[in-house]
């Protein structure tokens, strides 16, 4: 039976680690709010831009003068996988579920005979899929010293991935991400960025009264400088969807973190007085034995 101090030790050891959880819960509760702000301003504009390149890619269809991020190709063989994780752990299930998810797509491409490369976005996603994909990482980007990520930070992965492209490196490219719900709850995502993808729409966007809109100049010069753009804008809204799925995981995962030191720390101080408790009868017992003997 272990003695009153190696019981004292580990409750003042759980109570220490309680004060971190509970710190770590507070400032992620702080980021949150933020992170979740920007997240949901960027999905309109992130939106409303693949919504126009569908609209534009109408009249483009079938059109041998199409830009090449938005016809491909002409094959699909080599396919690019962009998993987008954090650089930090302590956040419940985040990264975890968006590496899942990133395997059931590489293991997919692989059982249909495609050649898979994966660009990491994170430490972590990296770390993980190393295990199994390691001669298949290409490229990994991190964001460890960065406390805020803008649009920069995007718009250099989207001239990688451009550079990328047109030297022939991948036809497809796929990036997984979590998407954020609520607080309890993110969905890993994955969504396609080159080609562009293009929804059923009109040949050309038409407004709820009627009114037709007309682009100039014609359409394919308008695509060739809106789908570039268009990489760093949708890689920009999937690192601010992480940010804030991120702080919510490890929101909840620190909440959860600290209740359960609280039901260890009680368990543990159960455990102490009993025993206390059974040391002192034992000593009294002993004291009214030597007693009596006398």
């Amino acid at each position: 039976m272990p003695s009153l101090k190696a019981f004292r030790n580990r409750i003042a050891s759980v109570k220490a680690t309680r004060k971190i959880t509970r710190a770590m819960q507070m400032v992620a509760a702080s980021k949150l709010k933020r992170a979740q702000d920007a997240a949901q301003a960027a999905r309109p504009y992130a939106e409303k831009m693949s919504a126009v390149i569908s609209s534009l890619a109408g009249a483009l269809k079938d059109n041998p003068g199409a830009p090449r991020l938005l016809t491909g190709t002409g094959s699909d063989q080599v396919q690019l996988v962009i998993v987008a994780t954090a650089d930090r752990g302590l956040c419940g299930g985040f990264n975890t579920n968006i590496v899942r998810r990133s395997r059931l797509l590489i293991d997919q491409l692989l059982r249909e005979g495609k050649q898979v490369k994966i660009f990491c976005i994170g430490r972590k996603g990296r770390d993980q899929l190393r295990r199994l994909y390691g001669k298949h990482i290409i490229e990994t980007v991190e964001f460890t010293g960065v406390k805020r990520i803008g649009f920069g930070n995007a718009a250099e992965i989207g001239r990688k991935l451009l550079g990328m492209y047109d030297s022939g490196e991948f036809d497809v490219a796929t990036i997984v991400y979590s998407r954020f719900r609520s607080v309890v709850s993110q969905e890993p995502t994955a969504q396609r960025l080159i080609p562009a993808p293009v929804e059923a729409a009109a040949p050309a966007e038409t407004a709820p009264g009627g009114a037709v809109y007309d682009y100039e100049p014609d359409e394919a010069e308008i695509l060739a400088d809106l789908l570039p753009r268009n990489i760093s804008v949708q890689v920009f809204r999937a690192l601010l969807e992480n940010a804030a799925s991120e702080q919510g995981a490890r929101m909840s995962a620190m909440d959860s973190a600290t209740r359960n030191a609280g039901d260890v720390i009680d368990r543990l101080t159960l455990q102490y007085n009993r025993t206390r408790q059974a040391m002192i009868t034992k000593e009294l017992i002993e004291i009214i034995s030597g007693a009596e003997a006398i």
